[in-house]
This record gives C-alpha cells, structure tokens and sequence, in this order.
C-alpha cells in the first residue's frame, strides 16, 4: 500500500474530464500549480486547447485532447494514442451536462435520457475501464467521480424533476462504490471516491451560484493529494472534505 503521497504533486500525472473549464479547470490549475502534468479532456478541442494554453501561460504542465466520452470505442482510441493519459496517477471525472428544466421521469424522451446518463454515467466508466487497470497493475492511483448532491438518496437528493441528471448521479455514486469495494477498500493501493461540489458559478450553476469554481474544486484537491495509509476512507461520497450520506 503507497503511503507517500503529499501535495507535491511532481512527477505525477492528472488526468481531468470536463477540465477545460469550471471546475474541472480549476482542480486543473490547482493540481498544475502542486507540480502534476495535467491532461485535460473535452469534447471540443478548441476549448481543450484554450485552457491548456491559459495553464501552460501560468506556468504549469498541460496538454490536452477532444473525445466523445460517451462513445467507448473513441474513448479506447483516444486515450490508447496518449501515453500520458493512459498512465495518469490520478482521475478526475468532471465532464458532465444538467438535463433539460422539464426533464421529469414520465416527460424524458430517449434522447434526453441517452445524452445525459451517456456523458455522466457512460462517460465515467468509460475513462475508467481505460485508466484503472494499469493503476491496479502499478498499484497506485486516485479515482475521484465528480457527482452532485441532487443524485443522494437522503438530504436534497431524488426529490423529483432533473430525472435524467438526478439518476446519472446516483449511478456514478454507485459506480464509485461498487469499485471501490472491488478494490479492496483501498488495500490494492486504489482510492475511489465522489464528491459533491455543491452549487458553484459554472456554465451549469449559472453566475449566481453562491460557491466559485476554485471553492467547488477544494475537495478533489484535497482528494487528489491527501496521504493513504491503513486508516484512509475510500469509497464514499464527500463534501467539503467531510462524509455525506449516500
């Protein structure tokens, strides 16, 4: 089991969905910013290529690549041609999309559904079939699944309405789980996790939101660099570096 972990982050590579830009940008920038060689993947390449230009102007280590995350074959392509992505020492799953206002369960058409359980749910497992198995391989890694408060089953969860995005949540909260538990808990040297960012002024939280990006990314941070040993929780959902329940 690894126990050396810290916030010097060099030599270590990330790899974030979504993190060209809100929060997956700003784990982005704080992990540059620790020293970790940062992969940032986005379904438009001239975003992707926006964002590593703004990292790499701050200094940091950055480079990038478009993908439909959705589609798994592209993802096994994509990822396979990019030997820093295919060996990243840590995951960010970020990349994800709110469904339609009045996507409620009995008024989703197939479509809806298809796009947001593929980009939340598909999306994250497809990035991790890719990158687990040599973290399993090495012994070493972190997975952390960006998921929502509104995919819980206590607290504000799967109260009604956003059934699409409600659901693709509590999915990845099951997904996150479920592997953790494969993984023994974090004793194969694997620690997986989610995260609720909480409401955060992004292109989905709107400029209202009462949270910033960089304050929504703490906990991933916190995620990414804290120490494992035998006492270290994995396989839980958490927010603002505390356990919430399921």
């Amino acid at each position: 089991m690894e126990t050396t972990w810290s916030s010097d982050l060099t030599n270590r590579i990330a790899v974030i969905t979504g993190g060209s830009r809100g929060i997956g940008f700003a784990a982005a920038s704080k992990l540059g910013s620790l020293g970790a060689q940062v992969v940032l993947v986005s379904k438009s390449q001239q975003s992707v290529d926006s964002a590593v230009n703004s990292l790499t102007g701050m200094g940091f280590k950055a480079s990038g690549f478009a993908v439909d995350l959705a589609d798994s074959d592209s993802v096994a392509e994509t990822f396979n041609q990019n030997q820093l992505a295919l060996n990243a020492d840590i995951l960010i799953n970020s990349a994800g999309v709110m469904s339609e206002r009045t996507a409620k369960t009995l008024r989703t058409s197939a479509t809806e559904w298809k796009r947001v359980l593929g980009a939340n749910l598909d999306g994250t497992f497809n990035t991790i079939s890719v990158i687990g198995p040599q973290m399993v391989t090495r012994r070493s890694g972190r997975i952390i699944n960006v998921s929502a408060c509104l995919g819980r089953f206590s607290g504000p969860g799967l109260a009604g309405g956003l059934a699409p995005y409600r659901i693709s949540k509590s999915a990845v909260n099951a997904l996150t789980k479920n592997l953790a538990t494969e993984l023994g808990q974090g004793r194969r040297g694997i620690l997986v996790d989610a995260m609720c960012p909480n409401h955060s002024r992004t292109d989905m939280g709107g400029p209202d939101a009462p949270r910033s990006a960089e304050e929504g990314a703490e906990t991933i941070v916190w995620l990414a660099t804290r120490n494992h040993d035998e006492q270290t929780q994995t396989g839980l959902l958490w927010e603002d570096q505390q356990i919430v329940p399921w």
